[in-house]
């Protein structure tokens, strides 16, 4: 019986995150650098294509980059937003990214989140997010089931004061998305998208 499990970052995430700034002011950067990532977590073989980036919203200010761990770590919950939040509530040891005295925090996610990585979006404390895009485009490429989520995702989210950006670097990460579907790599939905009967 495991007591204990441990989720990390893979050495060149880790190498290629020191030599970043340690300022992005505007989400163009910001987001060009998550699906960097992103393509760099196919191409190293170190998950799916996906990355997720939290930036302190007004300086851009760099706290942390998180890829796709889910099979390395044989744990479905190691998304790319849940990594970049939790390694982040832990450099600035704070459950909150939005607690009081703190400055305000953004997510920044190659894609649209899925319906668990929204639930922790919602809970973590950031005040913003920006997503390369929302629409269909990632699971018709890559196969991922997503998961249900509200029809009316962004007002529910701008309702409990987090701030929505969509369409940023959109092109580029649909290309990621086209490179993760042409590499052959793995789909790892659980019964691969199949209905529970």
């Amino acid at each position: 019986m495991t007591a204990h499990f441990e989720l990390g970052q893979p050495d060149w995430a880790m190498e290629a995150l020191a030599q970043l700034p340690e300022y992005l002011p505007d989400i163009q950067a910001r987001m060009a650098v998550v699906i960097r990532f992103s393509r760099l977590n196919i191409e190293f073989g170190t998950g799916g294509p996906f990355a997720a980036g939290v930036f302190e919203t007004l300086s851009g200010r760099l706290v942390t980059i998180g890829v796709n761990r889910v099979v390395h770590h044989q744990c479905s919950s190691a998304h790319a937003e849940v990594m970049a939040l939790s390694l982040a509530q832990q450099t600035l040891a704070s459950f909150d990214l939005g607690a009081q005295g703190m400055a305000e925090h953004q997510l920044v996610v190659n894609w649209r989140p899925c319906a668990m990585c929204y639930g922790a979006l919602v809970w973590s404390g950031v005040r913003s997010l920006v997503v390369a895009g929302s629409g269909a485009e990632l699971e018709q490429l890559t196969g991922f089931d997503e998961g249900p989520i509200h029809p009316d995702w962004i007002g529910q989210l701008e309702h409990r004061g987090i701030a929505v950006t969509d369409g940023v670097g959109t092109d580029a990460a649909i290309a990621v998305f086209k490179q993760f579907r042409d590499s052959g790599a793995l789909v790892y939905n659980g019964r691969q998208g199949d209905s529970i009967v």
